[in-house]
This record gives C-alpha cells, structure tokens and sequence, in this order.
C-alpha cells in the first residue's frame, strides 16, 4: 500500500510538470479619441471637460479610500475643484481613451472595454438599459449561467453629468484568455448621454487600480485573477502607440521594450501612485520630488496650475484658458520626467496635442494646469507613449523600460 501511495505521489508531480503552465497574453488597443472638433483641431473646451473629468473621476476614488481605510488621500482644494467642475454645462464626453476586449459569463459573452489605471471598478451596460445604451452590445445575467446578482445598486457620475446606474453582479470573467471566477462588476440599467456610443466607444469601463478607491468595494479583473492564482505573474503591462499598442496580462512583452526596468514602489495602494524625481523643460528644472499617478484613463498630463504655469513660462506659451496653454506648431520644447532615476523624455509629436485655431500655425500643448493638485501629478497618455509600463500587483511598483 505504501509503495502503491508513493507511485501516486511520482505520478502526480510527473503530471503537473507536463501539464502547460499558463502563458502571458497580450490583448490588442485601439484609441479614439472626441477631443477634436470637425475641422480637425483640438477643441480647448473639450479639453478642459476632459481634465474635470479626471479631477472627478481621481476624487470620487479618493473618497472611497478614505472610507475604506480612514485616510485622507488628497487635499480639500481638490475637491473643492471636482465640485466646480461638476458645474461645468458641457456635455460631450469629450476623452481618450484606450479600448480592448473581455468576455464575461457562461457561456461567454465578448465586449469592448475602456482600460483604466485610474479606477477599480468594472460595469457594462445591461439588458434593461433600452435606447441609452443603444449601440452598445449589452451583458444579459440571465444568459449567463454563473451569473449572481448582489442585491446591491451602484452609479457611477462623472463632472460633464456622464453617470452610469444600475445593479452589482458576480460572474466570471475572461481577460486575455484569464479566467476570474466571482467577480463583482456593475450592470448599467442607464448609460447617459456622454456613455451613448457615439461619445463612449466602448461597451464598458475596466479599472485597474486598487480595492481601496473602488466604490464598489471590490478588487479589480485583474487583482482577482492575481489572488486565484490565474496569471503566470502579477504583472500587467502597456503599450500606447498611435500603432502596434497593446495590454499584456502575466508579465511584459519583451518584443515591445529594450533595456531593463526601471521600478519605483507604490506610494499608497489606491491608485497606481509613485514618487518622481524632477520635471523639467528646454534644460530647466521646475519640479523637484513630486508625487504622480500613472493613469491609462487620463488624455494629457496634469499638474497643479501653479507648477504648469512656471513650467510654460519657459517657453513664452499663452494660457487659452482652464489652464490649457497654446504655442507654436513648429517650436516643440524638449521636456523630461525623472523617475527613479531614469530620464524620460516627451517627444514633440506626443506633446503636441494638436493644432488650434484657423491657422493652423498654433497647437495646444500635452501639459495642463488643474487648481488643488498640490505636488502630484497625472501622468496620462501624452506620457504613457513614450515608454512602456509595466504594473507589478505583487511587489507593489511601477515599471518603466524604453521601447523598443
């Protein structure tokens, strides 16, 4: 008997070596963007709509995280910023955003989703959500078999009067070939007119972020895969490119990066919020040891008013208003964001935003001012292309290598 137990034993680790391991999958991205106007400039009020929207969007987390753990995230006059622009009459959408697929339920249903490092939590439109979310391929709990209902509701609101509503569900969920079992997401009874599919692309948000800023009270996909031990590594990793872009789930694509990381720790394990060294333009040092959230979910990068004014000075720029600045098509500056060590610089095709005004002459720069920000900065997608990021959940740190 026991010679008969210690060959099952043999046979059972022979198994599990020859059995496949799983493997890091990349999910394709595609970008739209609703920043311009029909011409084919960059629209400033657009633009202002889209840096209130991340304002909300970073203070809404803040709140929960203050719920969840009794710490104050951000400062008053962030807040009180996010409220002014709640009052803000635009409604257009009016955002960037890096789009990928899922499938959810048993048997599988497919979507579109929105991507975000500066959120948690994930909601799809739902089967009662009629002509609001027209255009949208809609999630159906009762074609799922696994699908739980919480008997929770949820909404979701955003500074231009964007908001989502509807009812919280557990299901399972497929991301890259990834299976997460459980997890909670939103299912949208109503989208608003800024979610309508010709504002919002995709069918759904995806965040990516930590439980302690989900209003959900939730992980997020890709932490749940993490704890049920679904990925090869706790690691997942952009490309943003006006080409080839991608999100790679269980590590890095070593295709898309030369050189080795450089990895910083995560600051406070809500957002994915690290410790910079210096910003600086045309040679010139402006900011020193600052605070930065790296966000997929954000178009520009942002900084508080004060720092971005010094920062356009510089170069002679002129403020349009909301504290978006215009300057020359052909007099690009050369500016460099410091972290950890390592000095990434911001070609003059992602910092040109695009051009403004009949001219043509005249572009709108990739930086932009936001009141109450303080010492932390957002790092969006004028950023996010010029180096490729990898978000390490287990150890806690951002990567950032050269690409290839």
């Amino acid at each position: 008997m026991r010679a008969l137990f210690v060959s099952l034993i043999a046979a059972f680790q022979a198994l599990a070596i020859i059995l496949p391991q799983p493997q890091p999958i990349s999910i394709q991205l595609t970008k739209r963007s609703t920043l311009g106007t029909a011409d084919g400039h960059v629209d400033p009020a657009s633009t202002r709509t889209s840096i209130c929207n991340t304002e909300t969007k970073l203070q809404r987390g803040a709140a929960a995280f203050e719920r969840s753990t009794g710490t104050v995230l951000f400062s008053s006059s962030l807040t009180k910023r996010a409220a002014a622009c709640g009052s803000d009459p635009l409604v257009d959408d009016s955002n960037e955003r890096w789009y990928g697929k899922i499938e959810i339920g048993t048997p599988p249903q497919t979507f579109t989703i929105d991507c975000d490092t500066g959120s948690t939590d994930f909601f799809l439109p739902g089967p009662s959500c009629g002509d609001s979310c027209s255009g949208h391929d809609i999630y159906n709990p009762n074609s799922s078999s696994s699908a739980v209902p919480l008997g929770q509701t949820f909404t979701v609101e955003y500074s231009d009067g964007s908001m989502a509503t509807g009812d919280l569900y557990n299901d399972t969920v497929l991301l890259a070939g990834f299976q997460a079992t459980a997890q909670t997401f939103g299912v949208a009874s109503l989208y608003s007119y800024g979610f309508s599919s010709e504002n919002f692309g995709a069918d759904g948000l995806m965040g990516m972020a930590f439980k302690s800023v989900s209003e959900f009270g939730a992980d997020s996909v890709f932490q749940t895969l993490v704890s049920q031990g679904a990925v090869p590594e706790p690691v997942f990793a952009f490309k943003v490119a006006s080409s080839g872009s991608e999100l790679y789930i269980g590590g890095v694509n070593s295709a898309l990066h030369r050189g080795p990381f450089t990895y910083i720790p995560v600051t406070q394990t809500g957002y994915w919020q690290v410790t910079g060294d210096a910003i600086g333009i045309d040679g010139k040092e402006i900011v020193n040891k600052f605070s930065a959230i790296v966000d997929t979910g954000t178009t520009l990068i942002l900084g508080d008013t004060s720092y971005v004014s010094q920062l356009y000075a510089v170069i002679n720029a002129t403020e349009v208003g909301g504290g978006v600045y215009s300057l020359p098509c052909d007099a690009m500056p050369n500016v460099t964001i410091t972290l950890g060590g390592k000095s990434i610089a911001l070609s003059a095709e992602t910092f040109n935003f695009g051009t403004y005004g009949s001219s043509g002459n005249t572009c709108l720069g990739g930086i932009a001012g936001s009141e109450g920000l303080g010492d932390l900065w957002i790092l969006g997608d004028v950023f996010l292309r010029n180096v490729y990021t990898a978000f390490d959940v287990e150890n806690l740190s951002v990567g950032f290598a050269d690409l290839a």
